[in-house]
């Protein structure tokens, strides 16, 4: 299983585009975090992701997380709105696998790919990587969160 965590950097060079922002999900920068799930052939580990992910939906709404499912050139909204999304332009922005292959990325609310995994990641590791991030601690402080 691999898992690739990129938020951990204390210098970011702004001139590596693996920090910079994912112009296909432009839509939700500053507002929402993303997370990205392309399905695998027979959708197993896709579905599994799906599971352990929509489980806790307040969670999900908490952390200002938008789940998107890609299926080939297909987007569809697991949790969150979205609209007008182009599968394909997505697929090339993250440099995701191949169709038919299962690969799981979150996209701070900055825009920038913050981890990247080939194997379905649980909504508490998920929620634990979200948490560590300094601008959901912020957010954590607030009285309305």
């Amino acid at each position: 299983m691999s898992k690739t965590l990129l938020y951990g950097a204390t210098k970011i060079d702004v001139t590596n585009s693996a920090y910079a922002p994912v112009e296909s999900l432009a839509q939700f920068q500053w507002k929402n975090r993303v997370f990205v799930v392309f399905a695998d052939r027979d959708n197993s580990r896709a579905a599994r992701q799906e599971n352990h992910l929509l489980a806790d939906r307040s969670a999900l709404d908490d952390r200002d997380l938008v789940v998107l499912k890609i299926s080939g050139a297909g987007v569809r909204p697991l949790f969150g709105a979205a609209d007008g999304l182009d599968g394909e332009a997505i697929r090339r922005d993250l440099e995701a696998p191949e169709v038919g292959e299962f690969a799981a990325f979150l996209l701070g609310k900055d825009g920038t790919v913050k981890l990247k995994a080939s194997e379905p990641i649980t909504d508490g590791e998920l929620f634990a990587i979200i948490d560590s991030m300094p601008m959901r601690a912020a957010e954590s402080l607030k009285p309305d969160k």
